[in-house]
């Protein structure tokens, strides 16, 4: 059995916290910088320019890459042969987000009593934490500040098993229509099929982890990315709503098996600031 201390936890979460907010990874500014050579419409490109410009400057000052801090969502994958010593591995987590918006200047977002008072609770907790078992004495945490604007956008569909793959590829791409400026475009796409309903949306939300365009390495799965991206880049939205073909920087998609009655699907938004972080203690 090996020991992590709740300390260690709590410095982690507040590390990752504060460069997730500071400085997109290289996966994203790769996938814009192509996206400014691909991209036709001269306000579309300017758009993208300035979000490049943008991302430099905060990874250079330390200042938030964007105004909105986001929900703190962490992920966890708990080694079975782990012990966490000296605190509640839940509340570490939120000691570190807490340390993370409070240190960082990061802007608190979070409200309680979500259907009444709304009250701001000063310090972005709780964190929606999502936890897993596995093999092994390692402890990784992955965190995404996820903002509201395109967390707002996501959306589920419990399709008929007869409507397949087309009947996804229609639901997501009416989902990026319909969603329009709002997710702050050129936007990653997470698709979650299968499982229940709420197995589909937790793999949509994983899928925005992905490295930006690494494909599914299922070629099934990775085929009906490029397809869904090729039909969402063709809506003409752009960048920020501005206009032309790229709306989308990629398109990743996640299934599990479901029932033979079910074919749920979920789509989640993440905006042009793809902002998370992992780490493996």
């Amino acid at each position: 059995m090996r020991e992590i201390t709740a300390k260690a936890i709590t410095d982690a979460v507040a590390k990752l916290f504060q460069q997730a907010n500071y400085a997109l990874g290289d996966d994203v500014i790769i996938a814009l910088k192509k996206a400014l050579q691909d991209e036709i419409s001269p306000a579309g490109r300017e758009v993208i320019r300035k979000l490049l410009e943008n991302a430099a400057l905060a990874a250079k000052e330390s200042l938030p890459l964007c105004q909105d801090g986001g929900a703190a969502l962490v992920f966890l994958e708990v080694g079975q042969e782990v012990r966490i010593t000296g605190g509640d591995l839940y509340a570490a987590i939120n000691d570190g987000v807490r340390r993370a918006y409070t240190e960082g200047y990061l802007r608190k977002s979070m409200v309680s009593c979500p259907f009444s008072a709304r009250e701001n609770t000063g310090d972005n907790t709780p964190a929606i934490i999502h936890t897993e078992i596995v093999p092994g004495d390692r402890l990784k945490i992955a965190v995404l500040p996820k903002g509201g604007g395109a967390e707002n956008m996501t959306r589920l569909a419990m399709l008929t098993p007869a409507e397949g793959q087309q009947g996804i590829i229609d639901f997501v791409v009416a989902a990026a229509d319909e969603a329009g400026a709002n997710p702050c475009p050129p936007v990653i796409i997470g698709v979650g099929v299968g499982g229940t309903a709420e197995k589909a949306m937790l793999l949509a939300k994983k899928a925005l982890l992905r490295r930006v365009g690494e494909p599914n390495p299922e070629a099934e799965a990775a085929a009906l990315e490029r397809e869904i991206l090729k039909k969402v880049n063709g809506l003409g939205i752009g960048p920020m709503g501005y206009g032309g073909k790229i709306t989308a920087l990629a398109v990743h998609v996640e299934s599990f098996p479901t029932h033979i009655a079910a074919l749920p699907v979920a789509v989640n938004f993440q905006c042009h600031s793809a902002r998370h972080r992992e780490t493996i203690l």
